[in-house]
């Protein structure tokens, strides 16, 4: 684990915190070892399994959504497109388990009738949409 640390953050470059859940791979050494790296090692919660689930989703879920479509050009895009993935995620991109609705509390719209207008506005560079109704 300690060698995958090193090869994963050489020349002294590493983010500020790391996550990960409290295997027994994730020794003192371990944790000694990020330290060392002049990273803030940061554990789930006890006893909550189901906090790795969650970042893994989301994790997966950018992934799929953004970074496989994209070609990232350095660091400062990155955290460009992920603050804008970030709020698409919130805002726009509906959950099934919020009843199609989104963490930040938009409902999904209903069918007014057969008239309507969709209207389409473009998320990430138009990657992705959000759509509403026309009034």
């Amino acid at each position: 684990m300690i060698q995958q640390l090193r090869e994963a953050f050489p020349y002294e470059f590493a983010t500020c915190f790391l996550i990960f859940d409290r295997g027994a791979n994730f020794n003192d050494e371990v944790v000694d070892t990020v330290r060392n790296l002049g990273i803030q090692p940061k554990r789930t919660s006890f006893q909550s399994p189901w906090q790795n689930g969650i970042a893994e989703r989301f994790v997966g879920n950018c992934r799929r959504d953004l970074l496989d479509h994209v070609i990232v050009l350095n660091e400062r895009h990155l955290k460009r497109l992920m603050s804008e993935y970030t709020r698409y995620y919130h805002e726009d991109r509906t959950h099934l388990g919020l009843a199609k609705g989104t963490p930040s509390g938009r409902d999904a719209e209903t069918n007014p009738g057969p008239t309507c207008t969709v209207l389409s506005m473009p998320r990430l560079g138009g990657l992705h949409h959000r759509y509403r109704l026309a009034a």
